[in-house]
């Protein structure tokens, strides 16, 4: 496991919104090491930590970060993309869906997107939070965004400070442009 340059720019979205977040529903998906969702808790959120129920050793490195950052009282739920499952059932309503380089693999695209909006269904206020690695011009969730109602507003990184180069460096090869998207529904849904 490994924090990734979109986990450190959705770290400091969050961190730059600290104020905000006391008491906010937060869930996680997709959390791997959970860097968002732990700063969220720190900042005062009532956080659930999620990664996928098929991959018990991704919910095994969410547990051992809430133990190593002090918080063990967090709950962390398996849930599978697109995949409707009693744990996917129970959750509460949410404020905010934080997602961090998790619109990695097209194909996933859509089961993602399923699950934001069976999320959302429950507080049609609730946001995605997400940062994204640019990896292709091709890839694009417009299409995707339009057929189930909602829409996005990108976020420049100058907005919140995380332009810097010491932000989302990374030591992996290659170029890391990394890109914050806020994702609701189209007013005309609400």
């Amino acid at each position: 496991m490994y924090v990734w340059p979109c986990a450190v720019v959705l770290a400091q979205y969050l961190w730059f919104h600290r104020r905000s977040l006391p008491g906010k529903a937060i869930l996680e998906i997709g959390a791997g090491v959970s860097l968002p969702g732990i700063l969220a808790a720190k900042c005062g959120a009532e956080v659930i930590l999620s990664d996928s129920s098929e991959l018990p050793h991704c919910l095994e490195v969410c547990r051992q970060s809430c133990h190593m950052n002090n918080l063990p009282q967090l709950q962390v739920v398996g849930l599978t993309w697109g995949h409707v499952s009693w744990d996917l059932l129970a959750l509460p309503p949410q404020d905010i869906i934080l997602a961090s380089d998790v619109f990695f693999e097209p194909e996933d695209f859509e089961d993602i997107l399923t699950t934001i909006y069976f999320l959302m269904q429950k507080n049609p206020k609730a946001q995605l939070w997400s940062t994204y690695q640019v990896r292709s011009a091709d890839w694009s969730l417009e299409a995707l965004l339009y057929k189930w109602d909602m829409k996005c507003v990108h976020i420049p990184l100058e907005s919140f400070d995380a332009d810097k180069e010491d932000i989302a460096e990374s030591a992996l090869p290659g170029r890391h442009t990394v890109e914050m998207l806020v994702i609701s529904f189209a007013k005309d849904s609400l």
